[in-house]
């Protein structure tokens, strides 16, 4: 597949939308606080999609008491005997929260199914029971959104290849990514054999296009916004109170605790 054609946003216009619409989530996030809302988004994509990066745009200046992040690791040998969707269900809203869900339920989906790591019966029994779990979901007054971020295999080659030579980020990269490069059609047979089955009316599937990263985190967060009726809770009236004066209490002698070095000052 050839790398789509994208013209990358400005960072000056990307970092000022970016500002405000991170405001409109603070508002967001004070109205499912004071609504007793529950919100579930669920990120799904190929490795190196620009998942996590959005993630961290959306929940940057967010509670995190209100907003927390699920990125669930590999099931443990109880959790393989349970079913399925149980050990998501632990991580589902109560009143006032919103869970950020990095990949989900829909790992049997994608990798488990390509990877051989479920049986044909488990991947077909997923693919019956997934509708029916999220309606239930939906049904009990959550609000699910779920986004697929789509990026060329052009792109995501590259953005491997940045990975793999920046220290700082190399521990991104696993075998089971670079594995998914090998395997790249039968993931996207996998990707579109999901939405055929779980792309439903309560909880339809929204696909971002991320090629270009800036572009990509705005565009989901502004759809986020625009799909939740949402509005400004008013603020607690808040007032600093005047500094009592001193009642004689003397800091203690600096030698007598042991302090940080100042590693900055040889800067």
């Amino acid at each position: 597949m050839a790398g789509r054609e994208t013209v990358a946003l400005p960072r000056k216009v990307y970092e000022r939308e970016l500002l405000r619409l991170q405001a409109e989530l603070v508002r967001l996030q004070e109205w499912v606080r004071a609504e007793g809302a529950r919100v579930v988004i669920v990120f799904e994509g190929r490795d190196a999609a620009g998942k996590g990066s959005t993630i961290k745009r959306v929940t940057e200046h967010l509670n995190p008491r209100v907003a927390r992040v699920a990125a669930l690791p590999r099931p443990t040998e109880r959790e393989r005997t349970q079913w399925y969707f149980q050990r998501y269900v632990e991580h589902l809203p109560a009143a006032g929260e919103i869970v950020l869900f990095d990949r989900s339920w829909y790992n049997r989906a994608g990798v488990e199914h390509v990877m051989g790591f479920c049986t044909g019966a488990e991947y077909q029994r997923f693919l019956r029971q997934c509708p029916l779990f999220e309606r239930m979901l939906v049904e009990d007054g959550i609000l699910l959104r779920k986004y697929w971020f789509s990026v060329s295999d052009a792109e995501q080659q590259d953005r491997f290849r940045r990975r793999l030579e920046d220290p700082l980020r190399r521990w991104k990269l696993s075998p089971m990514d670079l594995e998914s490069i090998t395997r790249w059609e039968a993931y996207s047979r996998a990707k579109d054999e999901m939405l055929v089955h779980t792309d439903i009316p309560e909880a339809p599937w929204y696909v971002v296009e991320s090629d270009d990263k800036r572009r990509a985190r705005l565009n989901m967060i502004a759809h986020l916004l625009s799909s939740v009726p949402y509005h400004e809770v008013p603020p607690p009236v808040l007032e600093l109170p005047p500094r009592p004066a001193s009642t004689g209490y003397r800091r203690s002698p600096r030698d007598l605790q042991t302090y940080v070095p100042d590693h900055a000052a040889g800067l």
